[in-house]
């Protein structure tokens, strides 16, 4: 095996996923960046399902894809309907889509409890829908629905199924672990029997969900075994605990098994890809996620960072750019002052003397008193610019106040007033807001805004609060993370005080202190 085609289904079954739900455009924008990344198929859905379908599918054939094949998804014809009867089967044929994925089944149970149609009619069905398919000139793909339950409970007569497919004339045959209910070696086992069987006529696929977090292991198994041709969603979204995730898949392939499965100039491209279909989603991306996560070449260890900064290999199983990630040097309380030296050099900060000492020092310091630097990235750099002098503050502060007022008739009022000095100049400014921090926010904003007005390029995304020490109650320590962007990247800062609303200002002033670094140099250059 030395070429996989790779097949992305989360336009259809990643939607599945719970509170995932993209309008056409946003489908439209992602399977362009599918097509850019170099997959084989993209699944588009059931053009016949929804009017969103039928817009996604309009906007597909008025926006061609360059290089991937598109799949129309459907299922085999109904219970007593002849399969040029069926309307989900004309739609498909009447598609502008090459290509068209029917799922049927394949699992006796699901013949006796969902369908209620005997196991010979099964099989008409699906082969007769394939021959429609086929007559009307598409390409046809077969999920074989539960396979590997059918397979554990009754092998001879999945395999009749998959026979029924590739007699009928489908080009793959996808083996689906819909109940993401299999482990690798039962995966592999059924693999092996229909490459065995059909190998020589058919390409063989996997199809896996991750209901045992095994979803990316079965897919690598299923090709270990014969199979070409693989399924997934991107970053592993779907339905219940979700699908294979491509991402994780396509990189294993190329870079472990040696397997061609993406253009070579894609591999860069896999962290951008995973990060875009988050934020179109509207996801946090997963830090932990292999390959292409924040953390996934993360080094927090002084030994761990040492040995790295000495030879990557030492701690980091790939280079983190063939993937387009980076690696992260984390400061902490464990970190001494190697991992400080490395860095500052990242950051271009130049220490003298005894300066990496005394930096780890204040960290360790600083986290004992509940600072966080590992969430907090913008913070740690402008603490590392203040205490080596390399720091100029966009402001000083002279006062903020925020007052809280609740009227039973008008509700919650929240006004905020900021003092501070810029530029020489003294400005002043109120503000209101949904809340004490919002208020503070937009009257910062304002106040400095009018020396530093590229200020606003900055929005402010996220915005966590953590009780540090719960038994004290309403007296406890409070930690308030916020993640801010200017667009293009995402960084973090963080406020540690018995007050909320002082930590949330320490924060809110880091984030946007932070932000303004490039600005601001930007702003000298031009």
């Amino acid at each position: 095996m030395n070429q996989v085609d790779l097949y992305d289904t989360t336009l259809r079954d990643g939607m599945q996923g719970e509170g995932l739900s993209l309008s056409a455009e946003e489908k439209l924008r992602v399977a362009q960046r599918l097509d850019g990344l170099g997959v084989a198929f993209i699944e588009a859905g059931f053009p016949s399902s929804n009017p969103k379908e039928r817009e996604l599918f309009d906007l597909l054939e008025q926006n061609p894809l360059k290089s991937a094949a598109l799949c129309a998804f459907g299922t085999t014809t109904r219970r007593g309907v002849a399969a040029d009867e069926d309307p989900g089967l004309i739609t498909l044929a009447e598609s502008f889509a090459p290509a068209c994925t029917v799922v049927g089944k394949t699992w006796t149970l699901h013949l006796e409890k969902v369908v209620k149609v005997d196991r010979v009619e099964n099989i008409e069905m699906i082969g007769s829908s394939i021959e429609f398919l086929r007559s009307a000139g598409k390409r046809v793909i077969y999920d074989a629905e539960h396979f590997f339950d059918a397979f554990r409970s009754d092998p001879d007569y999945s395999l009749q199924c998959i026979a029924a497919a590739v007699s009928a004339g489908a080009e793959c045959v996808a083996l689906c672990d819909t109940n993401g209910s299999s482990l690798p070696d039962q995966v592999s086992e059924g693999v092996a029997g229909v490459v065995a069987e059909f190998g020589d006529s058919v390409r063989v696929g996997i199809h896996c969900h991750n209901d045992l977090e095994c979803g990316v292991a079965n897919s690598l198994a299923a090709v270990a075994a014969g199979a070409s041709h693989v399924q997934g969603t991107i970053n592993g979204i779907g339905e219940r605990c979700g699908n294979a995730n491509l991402v994780s898949i396509a990189a294993n392939l190329s870079l472990k098994m040696g397997i061609s499965c993406l253009p070579d100039e894609s591999l860069g491209s896999l962290t951008a890809v995973s990060h875009f279909v988050d934020e179109i989603c509207n996801r946090v991306p997963n830090a932990h996620q292999a390959y292409v996560g924040r953390s996934a070449f993360a080094h927090k260890g002084g030994l761990h960072v040492a040995a790295v900064s000495d030879d990557p290999m030492t701690f980091e199983h790939l280079d983190p750019e063939t993937v387009g990630n980076r690696r992260e040097i984390l400061v902490g309380e464990l970190s001494g002052r190697g991992t400080i030296e490395t860095r500052a050099a990242e950051l271009g900060i130049a220490l003298e003397g005894d300066e990496a000492i005394k930096l780890a020092d204040r960290v360790k310091e600083r986290e004992h008193q509940g600072y966080h630097y590992e969430a907090a990235d913008g913070s740690l750099e402008l603490l590392m610019r203040r205490e080596t002098g390399d720091f100029t503050p966009l402001f000083k502060l002279e006062s903020w106040r925020v007052i809280v007022e609740k009227n039973a008739e008008a509700g919650v009022r929240t006004e905020a007033t900021v003092k501070v000095w810029a530029d020489g100049e003294r400005h002043l400014s109120t503000a209101e807001g949904n809340g004490p921090v919002n208020a503070l926010d937009r009257a910062l904003r304002s106040a400095i805004g009018r020396a530093h007005p590229e200020i606003k390029q900055i929005e402010l995304v996220n915005f966590k609060v953590r009780i540090l020490d719960e038994n004290r109650g309403t007296d406890s320590v409070t930690r308030v993370l916020l993640d801010a962007t200017d667009g293009e990247t995402v960084w973090g800062t963080i406020g540690v005080s018995p007050n909320v609303i002082e930590a949330s200002w320490e924060a809110l002033v880091d984030s946007l202190e932070f932000g303004m670094l490039a600005l601001r140099s930007e702003a000298d250059l031009a």
